[in-house]
């Protein structure tokens, strides 16, 4: 008789936070809020740099260094799609061999050197070709950046976009990492870490549209850049002056190795049957994740074979289930994850299509013009309201009514956002079909204001869908492999953006350029939005169909082939007896 009992999901001891001299944590001295803010204060400053760039590169490519708005638009989406790319390469490193603090460390002073390094970049004299003014603009006439002159701008803006994505896959799993989810108390303020933790870089965002923009126009690019550079520094020095109140995971190895053995393991096992019960797979009784039928072919990699048997602690002879189990955890998030796409396709209008709808309307409040791109401020004002009222509002309700500890779950979050970027595209659509209507007749122009509705939907919807993607990726992912879940959410962000490009270059090629024009008075930018509602519509319907039939990891089910049962293993309750070769029954705790 075999006792196998529970080590939590994907727990165990190796998975027990530690003080920063390797001890148990004390939770009165480590952990909680204060540490987890002053982690946050990083992705603060990573937000305020990179939001302050990305918004107001484009003038300083077309206006300074003469490039061409097609080449400038590319250089910008190529820096944002490497930068969340590249958190996959952060979440490996923390994974495998840095841990999520060394890190978030190590690549926020990478930020800080490639954002200094970009100051230099945008005021030394050399590093710009010669001035261009208006009259030799308009003939096309003016002299664009050499290679050389283009050199050092990559080496600055790919150096942040390396270190950025090193902050971004990490930072929020090390601030979940203060929170113990065993203690009620500390499960309860990991929930609201969330919310604070996008309201912190929402509110880095609305400082950089409105003041660092403004800064790098009227002031200097020099200033505005210098002033993102100081305080990435003073971000990492903070984090470095809390280092003795943190709570820390060891990393367990490289998740893509294992990954990849499992995977491997299983093709070449492929012609062998399966056991008679998953009790005869290689150390299924001691497996810290309980079993599970899903994507069973996996299990192959565990079966004790004649080669297993020579060398059965050699993990690329033969897996264990606890392997193969959390190998199926990160496999369970892959069809979440593209449903997540469609989403930032959407959202990525707001600082395209939308702004040069703004360009075409009316700005100007009293005697001042708003610039076109300062209407996004609309945008992160509507996230901050959103997520204020979700801390406040939203989620004590629905913790009433549900009598669920997290209120709303992270799926349901994720589809309350789908449906808000819907609602967005089908305002976006209306407001453009009467701002053209109005241009053609040649009334007066519409305010620009009208385009609240959509930025607020778009900003509503980001509230939701930003806050439950990173959430569920958080938690659902077995702890070895945390932080590079999180580079999987945020490429995500990096698909959509080329989705986005896509999907325009397509619509541009279908329909003769008719759609889309640089003069939006001779297109159908309101069929644009409104093709993008009905994809919407229909990406909600799969993740409806894809969240229906998810288990989160906190619940498991093991079904038996001889009764056809299902028995039903929470966090609470956990002991498996086996009798003999294949009867099971529950042990109560």
């Amino acid at each position: 008789m075999v006792l196998v009992s529970k080590h939590g999901s994907g727990g165990g001891e190796d998975d027990a936070a530690v003080d920063f001299w390797g001890n148990p944590v004390d939770k009165s001295k480590t952990g909680g809020w204060l540490a987890a803010g002053l982690i946050l204060g990083t992705e603060l400053s990573e937000r305020i740099c990179v939001m302050g760039i990305s918004m107001n590169l484009v003038t300083y490519l077309v206006g300074e260094l003469h490039l061409t708005s097609a080449k400038s638009a590319t250089i910008v989406t190529n820096f944002l799609g490497a930068l969340n790319l590249l958190g996959l390469l952060g979440g490996f490193l923390a994974d495998a061999r840095l841990g999520r603090y060394l890190t978030v460390a190590t690549f926020a002073s990478i930020t800080a050197v490639g954002v200094i390094l970009l100051t230099l970049a945008t005021t030394i004299p050399g590093m710009r070709p010669p001035h261009c003014d208006d009259s030799t603009r308009q003939l096309h006439q003016c002299i664009e950046a050499n290679g050389g002159q283009l050199a050092m701008l990559y080496a600055a803006l790919y150096t942040i976009a390396l270190g950025g994505g090193g902050i971004k896959s990490n930072v929020s799993g090390f601030g979940s990492d203060q929170f113990d989810t065993n203690d009620p108390k500390e499960e309860k303020a990991m929930i609201f870490f969330f919310n604070r933790f996008y309201f912190a870089i929402s509110i880095g965002s609305l400082f950089a549209v409105i003041v660092l923009v403004y800064v790098q126009d009227k002031v200097g690019r020099g200033w505005g850049y210098g002033i993102s550079g100081g305080t990435m520094v003073i971000a990492v020095i903070v984090l470095l002056c809390g280092t003795t109140f943190y709570r820390f995971k060891k990393p367990r190895g490289s998740p893509l190795t294992v990954i990849w053995r499992v995977v491997l393991l299983a093709w070449k096992k492929r012609s062998l049957p399966h056991p008679a019960h998953p009790s005869f797979l290689n150390d299924y009784q001691n497996a810290k994740v309980p079993y599970t039928y899903r994507f069973k072919c996996l299990d192959k990699a565990a079966i004790i074979d004649e080669y297993a048997t020579t060398d059965p602690n050699n993990p690329w002879i033969v897996s264990t289930v606890t392997e193969i189990e959390e190998v199926k955890m990160v496999f369970k998030l892959i069809p979440i994850w593209s449903t997540g796409i469609l989403f930032w396709t959407i959202y990525s209008q707001m600082t395209t299509f939308t702004v040069e709808q703004a360009s075409f309307m009316e700005r100007r409040v009293g005697s001042f013009e708003i610039p076109p791109g300062s209407m996004s401020a609309f945008l992160f004002i509507a996230i901050l309201l959103v997520t204020s009222l979700n801390e406040k509002l939203f989620i004590p309700i629905a913790r009433k009514l549900t009598h669920n500890v997290q209120g709303l779950t992270s799926l349901q979050r994720i589809g309350i956002g789908l449906v808000f970027s819907i609602f967005g595209m089908v305002a976006a659509g209306a407001v453009e079909k009467e701002r053209k209507a109005s241009a053609v007749g040649q009334s007066t122009r519409i305010s620009a204001f009208w385009l609240i509705p959509q930025f607020f939907l778009v900003g509503a919807g980001e509230a939701f869908a930003y806050v439950g993607q990173l959430e569920f990726f958080i938690r659902e992912a077995p702890e070895q492999m945390k932080s590079m879940s999180t580079g999987l959410f945020l490429s995500t962000l990096s698909m959509g953006f080329f989705v986005s490009s896509l999907l325009v270059t397509i619509v541009d090629k279908v329909t003769n350029k008719r759609w889309l024009r640089s003069n939006l008075n001779k297109g159908h930018l309101s069929y644009f939005y409104w093709l993008l509602a009905v994809l919407g519509l229909l990406n909600f319907f799969f993740f409806l169909l894809l969240a229906r039939k998810h288990q989160y990891k906190d619940q498991h089910y093991v079904s038996s082939k001889d009764n056809n049962e299902e028995l039903k293993i929470s966090n609470d309750m956990v002991a498996l007896e086996m009798e003999g070769p294949i009867s099971m029954k529950a042990a109560e705790t």
